[in-house]
C-alpha cells in the first residue's frame, strides 16, 4: 500500500516502493478554487525536492508547484492537458507527474496525513 507525504508548500507525494505520484492537495485545489490550466514537466526531466516543477493557474491565482522529493520524472498525468478541472474534481487521483525518486530519505521531512491536517488547521488560524 501507498503512504502519502505532505510538502508545507501543499504538494503530495504517494510513495510506492521508490516511485512517487505528485499533485496538489485537496487543501490547496480548495484555496486555489477553479483551476484552468496545469503547467508539467517533461518526461525525462529532474525534478529536485523543494524547487519548481510547474505551476497551476486557477480563476483566482496562479501558484508554483514546488517538488516534495527528487528524481526523474518517468509520466505526466496527460489527462490534465485537456481538463485541468480533474484536479478540483480529486486532487488525489489526479496526480500531476510520476517520479523515480532518487533519494527516500527526502521523505523524512516531509508531513504525514495527521501532521499535515494539523499544519492545514494552523494556516486557517
Amino acid at each position: 500500500m501507498s503512504k502519502i507525504y505532505y510538502a508545507p508548500s501543499h504538494e503530495y507525494v504517494m510513495v510506492d516502493g521508490n516511485i512517487g505520484h505528485v499533485g496538489i492537495s485537496d487543501y490547496a485545489q480548495k484555496a486555489l478554487g477553479n483551476i484552468v490550466y496545469v503547467d508539467m514537466p517533461e518526461q525525462g526531466d529532474d525534478v529536485t525536492a523543494g524547487e519548481e516543477f510547474g505551476a497551476v493557474e486557477s480563476v483566482k491565482a496562479a501558484e508554483d508547484l514546488l517538488s516534495p522529493v527528487s528524481g526523474a520524472v518517468l509520466n505526466i498525468k496527460e489527462a490534465l492537458i485537456d481538463n485541468p478541472r480533474l484536479l478540483n474534481e480529486d486532487p488525489m487521483g489526479n496526480w500531476i507527474m510520476e517520479v523515480e525518486m532518487t533519494d527516500l530519505s527526502e521523505l523524512e521531512g516531509l508531513m504525514d496525513e495527521a501532521a499535515y491536517a494539523a499544519y492545514c488547521e494552523s494556516e486557517t488560524h
